[in-house]
């Protein structure tokens, strides 16, 4: 954590930024090791040139703040204290003279923004996001071995999902059976809400699980991932219950065959957009361009969402420690709906799988 709080306060030096005040949960876990929700409490870190940090908290979670590992002041505050002024006064003990400030944009509401100008009545707020998505995109070694478990449980997810596959069952019947299973296993919390959808419903990319039967000569989509050490895998694959027809077999095949591409093309120096074209030409070139109408994937990390979005126009450069999706999917109402999803970390050589589910399709008797 110290590290990843130095690289802050260099880029603040930089930039001439004297004080960071970050809210968001996942930024303030990234840089302190302390995660929590506190609702509609706030949660803050402040972070200096070169003054110690301080971490703002309902009192309530003080204790489990310092058990988390954070060494430096906690500012604790019950229901009834007006932690403002409390930090007020940590901040102006710490430095005199405050021009700048990073704060996260797009996640600070109005009334928190208002209360900080009020204390920094001359200062210029500027964004902190560029700076800790870029420092989020790269994962260290811990970082990936606990994508790696995370993504060990969502393989196993998808494999007792399938295995639970029976004709008459519903889409929540298989859901809650997995999702059961996986907290058997320990898994606490998801990534995500957990999709289980079959026939027509798969063709919707965000559909919700519902009664629906599966039925014999129907796709089912799984799309799901588990949270680990508040690190989160995503994993999505569409098996057959039955045998399906040529048109489903295609859509399939290509799914597929896109995916696989976007994978080899995946590695340093080249961009997201180039990733994100390999899959949707192969798409396009079938006759099915309209029909994947979302981007490729996204990074993954301590979000499900994070940084980058892999889109046809971002033209960031692919780099060595990066872990996102693979998700090219196709789409055809009353038809077919098929996904296959894989989150990939990029080493010197190309992109290695984490999710390891395999991607053939599997014709479910």
């Amino acid at each position: 954590m110290k590290q990843r709080l130095e690289k802050l306060q260099t880029w603040m030096r930089e930039n001439e930024i004297e004080v960071s005040f970050l809210t968001s949960s996942e930024n303030v876990f990234y840089l302190t090791g302390y995660y929590t929700d506190p609702h509609e409490r706030l949660l803050a870190l402040a972070v200096f040139q070169e003054a110690e940090p301080f971490l703002v908290c309902p009192a309530m979670e003080v204790h489990d703040a310092k058990r988390s590992g954070w060494e430096y002041e906690i500012i604790g505050y019950s229901d009834i204290d007006h932690p403002w002024e409390m930090i007020n006064h940590a901040i102006s003990g710490r430095t005199q003279s405050v021009a700048k400030v990073a704060i996260e944009k797009e996640h600070m509401n109005v009334e928190r923004y208002e209360q900080l100008q009020q204390l920094f009545t001359k200062a210029m707020f500027v964004s902190a996001e560029e700076k800790l998505r870029r420092l989020r995109m790269i994962k260290d070694a811990k970082e990936l071995k606990i994508l790696e478990e995370a993504c060990a449980l969502a393989d196993y997810a998808v494999e007792f999902g399938a295995s639970e596959i029976k004709e008459g069952k519903t889409e929540l019947d298989v859901l809650n059976a997995l999702e059961y299973a996986l907290k058997q296993k320990g898994v606490t919390e998801m990534s995500f809400a957990t999709m289980v959808l079959t026939g027509a419903n798969a063709a919707s990319p965000h559909g919700t699980p519902g009664n629906t039967k599966i039925q014999k000569g129907d796709l089912v989509l799984f799309d799901l991932g588990v949270i680990i050490d508040r690190y989160c895998s995503d994993i999505t694959r569409t098996v057959a219950y039955g045998e399906i027809n040529d048109k489903q077999k295609e859509i399939y095949d290509t799914v597929l065959k896109a995916q696989l591409a976007a994978i080899e093309a995946s590695k340093p120096g080249v961009t997201a957009a180039s990733v994100d074209l390999a899959a949707r030409k192969i798409i396009a070139d079938a006759g099915y361009g309209e029909y994947f109408p979302h981007r490729l994937g996204h990074g993954l990390g301590i979000s499900v969402h994070e940084y980058p979005s892999m889109t046809e126009t971002n033209g960031l450069i692919i780099e060595e420690g990066m872990v996102y999706t693979i998700e090219p999917g196709i789409y055809v109402p009353e038809v077919a709906g098929v996904r296959i999803e894989d989150d990939v970390y990029i080493t010197a050589d190309g992109a290695k799988i984490l999710t390891k589910f395999p991607k053939e399709l599997q014709i479910l008797k």
